[in-house]
């Protein structure tokens, strides 16, 4: 098994999906150009079927991309997949994603349905959609809540289809990441064919677990990971694409590897974010505007002294231009006498002493102490 885990973005997709983070069509193109930069091997265009616009903008963006295969969104209808197959028809590496609700939630209470349907209905747009291109991914909506021997089965049938990909979303974001594992393990030893298709995570965020299930999923075998920038999609959002690419590149002992171009990750971020007029919570892991930001008077020392102190990662491989030494009243003498020092100030250590007995308290007043706070503070 290759260890080469596909970056599947829907970012314009389910991405799109955040309540007013809707965009044009120029922008998506905007947007597609710049996932294409960056690396990512399949983008998932929209969801032709739903509106005029996000037709369109398949299309453009079918036209505007040279390198990642587009895809396409659909139910398991006939009319679903026919608006995705002539959305697509200018792409040069096509996909249509399509599938079902998998688990007995959504048999029942969703579709109204039975078990037997369901594989009968996934197997029949499979096959459907194969007609039409070689690339059909299909999806097993609320797969992490499925029965496992009725999601083995529905697995099995719709490889035999023809399916290239199958996707097992945990779709409420339900699972734990050890429980995702077992799942997908189970799935490799009790699927005769599932090495003919690459097996995908889709995870919600719904309780903050949707990265660690995606780790845990490529363990246990799955080679495509769909994610967003940012984080961004439906309710708590889905798995981050910029926290996969930097987990399994900084923690090169898993052995696998992905086309992601890691310098364009705060790019993208920032883009995504501006676009969708949706901030980045300052906390956020890789692209957060604090996630190389040292506030703290021991961890700005031994930061100085050595940034491997406390950083995994370089700022610069992401994108971001530096870290930063934020001057607040929990620094220390070494961050104030560094800021100091970049000012073109040096000071002896008893002079030192009585700047940052001046500089305690104009941080309790004023919070964050900026440099023409410091000018104002040594006069």
């Amino acid at each position: 098994m290759s260890n080469r885990i596909q970056i599947f973005d829907t970012t314009l997709r389910d991405g799109e999906q955040v309540p007013g983070c809707q965009l044009n069509r120029e922008e998506k193109v905007e947007v597609a150009l710049q996932l294409e930069l960056l690396g990512v091997d399949i983008i998932e265009a929209g969801f032709p079927i739903s509106s005029p616009g996000d037709f369109a903008s398949v299309q453009a963006i079918c036209d505007a991309v040279k390198e990642p295969t587009v895809c396409a969104l659909t139910r398991a209808k006939k009319e679903d997949i026919d608006a995705a197959v002539a959305a697509l028809k200018t792409a040069r590496k096509p996909r249509i994603h399509t599938g079902i609700g998998s688990s007995d939630v959504h048999i029942k209470h969703k579709f109204n349905s039975t078990r037997e349907e369901i594989i009968e209905r996934g197997v029949w747009a499979v096959k459907y959609a194969k007609s039409f291109v070689e690339d059909v991914e299909f999806f097993a909506e609320d797969a992490g809540r499925a029965d496992l021997a009725f999601l083995a089965q529905l697995t099995r049938e719709v490889i035999k289809a023809g399916a290239t990909v199958v996707n097992l979303p945990d779709t409420t974001g339900y699972l734990l990441p050890h429980v995702m594992h077992e799942r997908i393990k189970y799935l490799y030893e009790n699927v005769d064919n599932i090495h003919l298709a690459t097996i995908s995570m889709h995870n919600h965020n719904d309780l903050g677990l949707a990265t660690a299930n995606t780790i845990a999923g490529i363990q246990a075998g799955a080679r495509q990971v769909e994610v967003t920038i940012n984080g961004i999609g439906e309710r708590a959002g889905n798995t981050s694409l910029e926290e996969i690419a930097m987990i399994l590149n900084v923690h090169k002992d898993l052995g696998f590897t992905t086309g992601i171009k890691p310098k364009y990750l705060y790019p993208t971020s920032t883009l995504v974010s501006n676009l969708m007029g949706m901030h980045v919570q300052p906390n956020k892991a890789v692209v957060g505007a604090n996630a190389f930001a040292h506030s703290s008077g021991i961890h700005q020392d031994g930061f100085l002294k050595h940034a491997q102190n406390y950083e995994i990662m370089n700022p610069e491989d992401v994108g971001v231009s530096s870290s930063a030494i934020l001057l607040t009243s929990r620094s220390g003498r070494a961050a104030l006498r560094h800021r100091l020092t970049l000012l073109g100030f040096d000071f002896e250590k008893p002079e030192l002493d009585k700047i940052y007995t001046r500089f305690l308290l104009m941080a309790d007043e004023r919070k964050m102490i900026h440099d023409e706070d410091l000018r104002e503070l040594i006069g």
